[in-house]
């Protein structure tokens, strides 16, 4: 059985990652909310998550909530994991972060802090199809330099970051393949596009768990693959998928859904 700490256990992610996992056989050892959260002090079943007597605590006891963790799960905010990863991976626990809106910076910060020291998986978007789409999205690069690449990804109001994780890595994988030097984030007037742009467009609307579209268009045809979330569980589910993973990993490094499912090159 493989015990998990989650942070932003009361939070929409977290919530469903740990309802997920306790239906997968996994064990809730541990759960985090951010200072000022109403669920600190309760515990998961008195917060209504999960038939747990798991204290929710605030960061400042993270050595306590993943103490007896074989790995730390994570869908918060930057600010959060730029102080809480280097404590977890001191520890020696294993992580699984989902989290994104990462500058540069804070990425380079986390990754120094976790390479060396314990397996992590870093993702964007832990559903299996996206992954699957990612890959494709490095066949379709191959298509002859007059076909366009756009991405439109649609999310729900509460998402802070724009565009999307997911979205960002699609552009990184298309501007690598295809030699894009820009990216055009919505039009307005007289603008028509250049041979050198990507465009990524982004909508926040409702309760869409997730939505992506990848658009290319040549002279006389068009591709469009599309992803679409169901459900926030779909995410949970690869994160558990990604432990079950990294719980077998003896090498410290930073890993990806590729490592993951077998088909890193």
């Amino acid at each position: 059985m493989i015990k998990i700490c989650v942070a932003g256990a009361a939070g929409r992610m977290g919530s469903t990652l740990i309802e997920e996992a306790v239906a997968r056989g996994f064990k809730i050892v541990g759960a985090v909310e951010a200072q000022g959260n109403p669920n600190v002090g309760k515990t998961l079943h008195e917060a209504g998550i999960c038939n747990a007597d798991v204290e929710i605590v605030e960061p400042s006891r993270m050595k306590e909530a993943v103490k007896e963790a074989d790995v730390y799960m994570t869908f918060t905010t930057p600010q959060a994991e730029v102080s809480n990863l280097p404590v977890v991976a001191n520890l020696g626990k294993r992580i699984v972060i989902g989290t994104t809106g990462l500058t540069d910076d804070q990425m380079r910060r986390v990754k120094e802090a976790v390479s060396q020291k314990v397996p992590a998986v870093f993702s964007p978007n832990y559903a299996i199809g996206v992954n699957i789409m990612f890959k494709l999205t490095k066949t379709l690069a191959l298509l002859p330099s007059d076909y366009d690449f756009s991405i439109a990804e649609i999310h729900h109001t509460g998402k802070k970051d724009a565009p999307s994780g997911t979205a960002k890595k699609l552009g990184t994988l298309i501007s690598e393949a295809r030699g894009y030097s820009s990216v055009v984030y919505g039009r307005e007037g007289l603008n028509a596009r250049k041979p050198s742009e990507l465009e990524i467009l982004s909508v926040r609307a409702g309760g869409v768990p997730g939505v992506h579209d990848l658009i290319i268009a040549g002279p006389h045809e068009m591709i469009r693959v599309e992803h679409t979330a169901f459900s926030r569980r779909v995410f949970a589910q690869g994160a558990l998928y990604a432990a079950e993973w990294v719980c077998k990993q003896t090498k410290p490094g930073v890993y990806g859904m590729d490592d993951v499912l077998g088909h890193s090159q």
